[in-house]
C-alpha cells in the first residue's frame, strides 16, 4: 500500500523550505519534547501525540480547519496518523511532510542534528 492517499497528500521536504515562511500554513510538529530538544523547525506548534488527550479537544480553537497544515514527525508516520485524524475532524488541506525532520537535516539542512 502507497502511503500517499488522496486524504494524505504528501509535501516534499525541498517544497516545505521554500514555503515554510508562508503566513497562511500552519504547522504542526507531532514528536515529542525530547525530540524537539534534539532538533526542531522554526515555526511549528508542537502537539505530541503521547499528549493528544490534552490537545484533542481544543484542535479547532487552534487551528483553522479550512487552512493548508503540514503535519512533520521524525520519518513521516507519526505525522501520517496525525493527517488522518485532521481529515477526519473536518480539516481540508492536510499534507504530511515527507520524510519528516531526517529527511529535512539530510536533504535541505545538514546543521539540523539526526537522532
Amino acid at each position: 500500500m502507497s502511503q500517499q492517499s488522496p486524504l494524505d497528500p504528501q509535501i516534499s521536504v525541498e517544497e516545505l523550505a521554500s514555503r515554510m515562511a508562508e503566513p497562511s500554513l500552519q504547522l504542526i510538529d507531532v514528536r515529542e519534547p525530547e525530540e524537539l530538544a534534539i532538533a526542531h523547525l522554526e515555526g511549528f506548534v508542537n502537539l505530541p501525540l503521547s499528549q493528544f488527550s490534552d490537545w484533542a479537544e481544543n484542535i479547532h480553537s487552534r487551528f483553522d480547519a479550512d487552512a493548508e497544515t503540514l503535519v512533520l514527525c521524525h520519518h513521516g508516520m507519526r505525522s501520517a496518523q496525525m493527517c488522518s485524524w485532521l481529515h477526519q475532524q473536518g480539516f481540508t488541506r492536510v499534507r504530511n511532510i515527507s520524510g519528516g525532520i531526517e529527511s529535512y537535516a539530510v536533504t535541505i539542512d545538514p546543521t539540523i542534528p539526526r537522532y
